[in-house]
């Protein structure tokens, strides 16, 4: 029988040392058609691992619901890294960070004001068995000792980082092995002495994140770990962008360099990312250390391989830094040609005011409700009250995380969450209040993990306090069978005509089937597009960003529909897709 050991000073596959060089690849980040290509790639750069987070939210988008089906097919990923010949290391969380929404937990589970986040507690653990229940039986017949490609499993992430419950990693542990998780268990801090004391227990192998000086963080983590192979779980070789925000770049050579230090030191790697992905649809996270900073559509990650899968010239530095320490394969990925370039006219126009009918289902609050409260854990929601001319201004407790404000259909402003504005003059008038707000990403890293979202009350203006709402949760994940309705009546437009949002529009299109596409978002302010009713996910002229990533399998050859909700306005109803993605500046 196979077997995948911790041996005394090393990984052992079937007895014999075994380094692990492994590359991070989130299959819920990629479009399942192409999930072959990343892992064949990822073997032809040397590394002979990848390694996976899990999202809970992914597969339980509500209680007593689990999807394990297209893509959300974890077994299917599994399989094809088994057939590429490589192993694989999973990271069920069930808190996985990773940049999204909510660091995978679900938001439906932490509603509940008495759920305990990240610690030992009734109804946290009663929901992870539930989830273990449905997951964990997936991986168990996938192990390698079963003749498949898993030969580790990680508990939590970055534990240490947050608290140091370890009667809660004591009862992670007892669950993994109650589900038949035979292989090594494995813990993951970041390079920190108080933080590895805090985020493992005796029973878990200790692991270690970094980026840079590796002989000095992988001393650290020997004192941590005194026996047994030494291990970078997440080697930063890249890093996220938030909106706003420049666009990260580590340089290639400054990478290969700490990656070879590494590697001849005898330490297993995972390379953190090896291919980011995309956050498609409303999957983006956000961090909050004082200020919010939601994160961008694109999870590029300055990654070895490129958001399209174009390998990039930090892919090749480290292919040449592997092959010092391990067999590479003579192939090497074939040249990618550009994408197709061309114009598309968006010539049919619904405002968002026309398509609310079609979106969502009004109801009426006798006080201010969050988000979480309407069971709507994404994307847009919209407030409306009466207000008079005496109410003059409003404030709220907190905005999340974005809300435009108009008067009677008249804009008047922007909520921000980000800018820490809540506060805003009203005209003096009689007329309906509306607050379009969107859920920019559900906090994934720090203590606001599991807030709820919305407007936070009480409303107030400068009379007295706002409690007759009524409030409508958007139904946007894909283009509603209303909407498309809607636009299939619209009148044609000129595309040559400025553009008021919020607002809908449609174009089509013809092209080269299965290409990789990339749209171009520069002149458009905010909003959202889908592509064949795929939500690609957010744009925003704030960038960094400038292009959205529109996988090739979504493609056809004629007939290709592209729906822009747009915010704010842009000067005319045309979107163009470009040869090659816009990252935006890696200046500050």
């Amino acid at each position: 029988m196979p077997t995948f050991e911790i041996g005394d000073t090393d990984f052992l596959l079937d007895g014999r040392p075994y380094q692990v060089i492994s590359g991070a690849l989130h299959y819920f980040r990629v479009h399942p058609g192409l999930w072959a290509d990343r892992i064949h790639k990822a073997r032809l750069m040397g590394l002979n691992t990848i390694e996976t987070y899990v999202a809970w939210n992914v597969h339980a988008p509500e209680r007593g619901r689990f999807d394990l089906e297209g893509p959300r097919d974890l077994g299917r990923f599994l399989d094809l890294v088994a057939a590429e010949g490589m192993h694989a290391i999973v990271r069920p969380g069930p808190y996985i960070c990773a940049e999204w929404d909510g660091g995978g937990l679900p938001g439906w589970l932490l509603a509940d004001p008495e759920v305990g986040v990240r610690r030992h507690e009734p109804r946290y653990l009663a929901a992870i068995e539930e989830y273990y229940d449905q997951l964990l039986p997936l991986v168990a017949e996938r192990q390698v000792t079963r003749g498949g490609s898993v030969i580790a499993v990680q508990v939590e992430n970055e534990y240490g980082a947050y608290g140091d419950d370890q009667e809660y990693l004591q009862a992670l542990i007892t669950m993994n092995r109650e589900r038949g998780i035979e292989v090594p268990l494995l813990s993951c801090d970041q390079a920190d002495d108080a933080m590895q004391t805090r985020g493992s227990v005796p029973e878990l192998h200790r692991t270690a994140t970094f980026g840079a000086r590796a002989t000095e963080r992988l001393a650290l983590l020997r004192r941590h770990q005194p026996t047994g192979p030494l291990m970078c779980m997440e080697f930063w070789n890249g890093w996220f962008d938030s909106w706003g925000q420049h666009h990260h770049v580590a340089p290639a050579e400054v990478n290969a360099q700490d990656l070879d230090d590494l590697l001849a030191a005898g330490a297993s790697v995972n390379l953190y990312m090896f291919h980011g992905g995309t956050n498609f649809g409303f999957t983006s996270g956000a961090n909050d250390k004082g200020t919010y900073l939601p994160i961008t559509t694109s999870y590029d990650y300055d990654a070895p391989l490129a958001e399209d899968g174009t390998p990039t010239p930090k892919y090749v530095a480290m292919r040449e830094v592997i092959a010092r320490h391990a067999p590479v394969p003579d192939e090497v990925p074939a040249p990618r040609t550009p994408a197709p370039e061309l114009t598309v006219d968006l010539d049919r126009r619904v405002p968002l005011a026309e398509a609310l009918p079609a979106l969502g289902d009004p109801r009426d609050w006798d006080h201010l409700p969050t988000t979480d409260e309407l069971g709507h854990w994404s994307g847009f929601t919209l407030y409306r009250t009466r207000v008079t001319a005496e109410d003059r201004v409003l404030t709220l407790d907190e905005v999340r995380d974005r809300a435009l404000v108009a008067l009677d259909g008249e804009p008047v402003g922007v909520l921000s969450r980000t800018e820490h504005s809540r506060t805003i003059a009203l005209p003096a008038r009689d007329g309906e209040l509306t607050l379009l707000v969107e859920d920019q990403g559900r906090v994934n890293y720090g203590p606001r993990i599991g807030e709820p979202k919305g407007l936070i009350g009480p409303a107030r203006t400068a009379v007295r306090e706002l409690t007759d709402w009524s409030v409508t949760p958007l139904r946007l994940d894909g283009v509603e069978p209303g909407l498309a309705a809607l636009l299939d009546a619209a009148p044609a437009a000129d595309p040559a005509a400025p553009v008021a949002g919020p607002a809908f529009l449609r174009g089509t299109f013809d092209t080269v089937a299965g290409a990789d596409h990339f749209l171009r978002t520069d002149g458009w302010g905010k909003g959202l597009v889908w592509v064949n009713g795929f939500l690609l996910g957010r744009y925003w002229s704030a960038g960094p960003t400038a292009t959205l990533y529109v996988p090739g399998p979504l493609l056809r050859a004629e007939g290709n529909e592209v729906v822009v909700l747009e915010l704010h306005g842009a000067a005319a109803a045309r979107v163009a897709f470009a040869a090659g993605p816009d990252l935006g500046s890696s200046e500050v």
